[in-house]
């Protein structure tokens, strides 16, 4: 009921700062996991590094579920708590738990395999495809506990605790982090692994946070709890579960669809390009991730009050985490823009990669502010039941507009037309995303 009182009256920018930062670091932590894998990798071999990159669409989609099952289950709950409906909260707990690890088995498994044919649609070298199938047969391990450390965090979340779930997530990147020098090359008593052990020291961060994540949702002092007693499987949950999160997957699952596309244009350059693609590409979704981050503390908050019938505060919500999005968009593209050259340094990247790399950041960058408002539109209308109105922006922003864009620029402009498609796309959809704002307000 505490929590309840602090999402109702609590001063709206007080709220959404210690509703966001957490969240905001737990997504700079999960999206650092494959860039710590890349600058480590890196220094192995170029091959090394283009092998991760080749990877990183198939995680991204794993990552991509995670989110969607675990927004769907903050959504929900924090509606229901709105409501004061505290059993059937609990009912989504339990749901969101037993989808978690479904999902995670069957999409464990089909990423076994799909892999080899998606490698070899992606490279003629050996030593690339025999790369990325070392690295991606133990990865493909993670999404069981990443789906359910994920699925539990977006739960507590959803209360208005966000410091607890904060802390699984540091101690998981923290264990990446440490052996991943350690199985990569070899130190004390651990064999040199390569690039499999990158991919282990990962699985071993998913793992730590997923039993973690556990023994605290089953703690005595949370404000839901898994129920057990008179609980059976509710189709309209499960569907709900899945609509209320699939603005969300669609942002992320586009992702790795995007990354897929763009390969495909880049392949015709060099693996040099796919290389540095892939590691620029975990740089930028670890500073907008981070910043939705943000937006998916607003998330509950709107959600919350939106529930609550308070539409004043829903509306504060929306402008000033609009504020705060603002402000950390241009200060990430500040960082690339002014610092792409030691960006670079940390994949170790050859002369080859710098000679483009360069002014490529710095083009691509130039979207960061489009993408973080268009995105936390999308965010309002999922939190006021605007599902497809949320996904069409999310459509726009990787598909419809950044497709044809790519194809458009390429033929044009050759390798730069790729880089420019992006600030074309992002400012297209942010034009789209206004329109529809002033349509709903005018209707």
């Amino acid at each position: 009921m505490q929590t309840e009182n602090k999402m109702a009256v609590l001063p709206v920018g007080k709220l959404i700062w210690q509703m966001s930062i957490p969240p905001l670091i737990s997504m700079f932590l999960q999206y650092s996991y494959n860039l710590i894998d890349s600058a480590f990798v890196a220094r192995l071999s170029e091959n090394a590094l283009t092998a991760v990159s080749l990877s990183f669409p198939i995680t991204t989609l794993m990552n991509a579920a995670s989110i969607w099952i675990g927004v769907g289950v903050n959504v929900l709950i924090a509606g229901y708590l709105g409501k004061k409906e505290q059993d059937e909260a609990n009912t989504v707990v339990t749901h969101g738990l037993l989808l978690a690890f479904g999902i995670g088995a069957l999409l464990n498994l089909l990423s076994l395999l799909i892999m080899k044919p998606y490698f070899r649609a992606f490279t003629g070298n050996e030593e690339i495809y025999q790369l990325s199938i070392a690295y991606m047969s133990v990865c493909s391990f993670m999404q069981i506990p990443n789906m359910v450390h994920i699925a539990i965090q977006k739960m507590i979340q959803a209360t208005g605790n966000m410091i607890a779930p904060m802390w699984f997530q540091v101690a998981g990147v923290v264990v990446n982090f440490v052996f991943d020098p350690i199985l990569i090359f070899g130190i004390g008593i651990f064999p040199a692994m390569g690039i499999r052990g990158a991919a282990v020291a990962t699985v071993a961060g998913y793992v730590l946070s997923m039993i973690l994540a556990f023994a605290l949702l089953l703690g005595k002092n949370q404000k839901v709890q898994i129920k057990i007693k008179g609980f059976h499987l509710q189709s309209r949950t499960i569907g709900r579960i899945f609509a209320f999160g699939l603005p969300s997957f669609v942002m992320n699952a586009l992702s790795s669809f995007m990354v897929t596309f763009v390969n495909l244009f880049l392949v015709a350059y060099s693996d040099t390009a796919i290389a540095f693609f892939g590691a620029y590409f975990k740089v930028q979704q670890l500073i907008v991730m981070t910043v939705n981050g943000l937006i998916q503390g607003c998330l509950p908050v709107m959600r919350f009050n939106y529930g609550a019938g308070n539409k004043e505060r829903l509306r504060l919500a929306f402008r000033y985490g609009t504020t705060l999005v603002t402000g950390m968009m241009l200060i990430g593209t500040l960082a690339v823009i002014l610092f792409p050259a030691q960006i670079l340094g940390l994949f170790t990247a050859s002369e080859a990669m710098r000679s483009f790399g360069i002014s490529a950041m710095r083009i691509m960058a130039a979207s960061y502010l489009f993408c973080g408002l268009s995105t936390m539109i999308s965010t309002y209308f999922q939190a006021t039941e605007k599902v497809w109105s949320s996904m069409a922006i999310q459509l726009c922003r990787q598909l419809l507009f950044l497709i044809p864009a790519l194809w458009c620029l390429d033929k044009c402009l050759r390798l730069n037309g790729i880089w420019l498609a992006f600030p074309v796309a992002e400012t297209a959809t942010l034009l789209v995303a206004l329109v529809m704002m002033v349509w709903y307000h005018r209707k």
